[in-house]
């Protein structure tokens, strides 16, 4: 599929699933081979979490708040291990998870479809480390002012009803802004700041099509992802009222094993299918921001115009 294009409203949508009709394979295999060690870890880390919460809500410690501070500061040591590793982890997986899509569909571009492998993709990301970290930093400086913006707007968008029907174009706006900054700094071409200020100019260009179909993205995905999520958390809580009914007195210790499976498996599924949504959110971005490109520039345009001229 052709990236650079320019498209309307509905192709954004259409072309969105084509492409991942085409190389969804490609793009998910090819993530959690880069990405799937941090995530297994996540996994883990998310899972022992998960055991010590239904732990202080209904096993021992559940009655007694001054047991939950003496546990704590017995093991204060490994809470803190704990988390510097969650934290660590998390933001190695968030930056290699975050900038996979903008490098896939970079090298996508490159080579006219998925004639790359892994290997092509880490040489990508060893290339870019020092443009990532310099993107993080800066995304969060100006962060300051765009969160202050989109907050005020959304705050006023909440004051109705109807406008509440609005907030998903905020957050596609915001989002869009920067992962078009970031697919065009990894070109190379232009500074930091420069990206930032072409991300907006790009969006300008076809501003309320484009965060729409971003915004209308997000909404799916939040919608898709919470049905999934509650169903195991919903059946756990009939269970539970369902034994309550029938008399019987639920055993507090079967009732934490019970909670903590439950919760590994939402944090499970969570984790999983946000992936899963993302990737397909900010493959979205990218059909967006390389047409809005080609509208810019007519990268494709000047492309077939010089073919035409080597034919002759």
């Amino acid at each position: 599929m052709q990236l650079y294009k320019s498209r309307g409203f509905g192709e954004f949508f259409q072309d969105t699933f084509s492409f991942l009709k085409q190389n969804g394979k490609h793009l998910y295999k090819n993530f959690f081979i880069i990405n799937g060690v941090f995530i297994l870890i996540l996994l883990v880390l998310g899972y022992f979490f998960s055991d010590f919460y239904s732990e202080l809500l209904f096993g021992n410690l559940s009655n007694d708040a001054s047991a939950v501070e003496s546990y704590i500061n017995e093991n204060a040591a490994v809470f803190i291990i704990f988390l510097i590793a969650f934290f660590t982890v998390g933001l190695i997986s968030i930056i290699i998870s975050y900038s996979y899509v903008p490098i896939y569909l970079k090298l996508y571009a490159k080579h006219n479809g998925k004639y790359f492998n892994a290997s092509d993709l880490i040489n990508e990301y060893k290339s870019n480390i020092s443009k990532l970290l310099i993107y993080l930093v800066c995304a969060i400086l100006v962060a300051i002012p765009v969160l202050l913006i989109a907050g005020v707007v959304s705050f006023v968008l909440t004051i109705t009803i109807i406008g509440l029907l609005f907030i998903p174009l905020v957050i596609g706006a915001v989002s869009l802004f920067y992962q078009g900054t970031l697919m065009e700094y990894i070109e190379h071409k232009k500074s930091i700041w420069e990206s930032f200020s072409y991300s907006w100019a790009l969006m300008s260009t076809k501003f309320w099509a484009a965060i729409g179909c971003v915004g209308l993205f997000f909404l799916m995905a939040y919608i898709f992802q919470n049905i999934v999520v509650l169903i195991p958390y919903f059946i756990f809580i009939v269970d539970m009222l369902t034994g309550l009914e029938a008399g019987t007195n639920p055993d507090p210790q079967q009732i934490s094993k019970s909670f903590s499976v439950i919760m590994a498996l939402i944090f499970l599924l969570s984790y999983l299918i946000g992936i899963f949504l993302n990737l397909i959110i900010q493959v979205n971005q990218g059909v967006v921001f390389y047409s809005l490109k080609e509208d810019v520039e007519h990268i494709n345009t000047k492309s077939d115009i010089d073919l035409i001229g080597t034919r002759e």
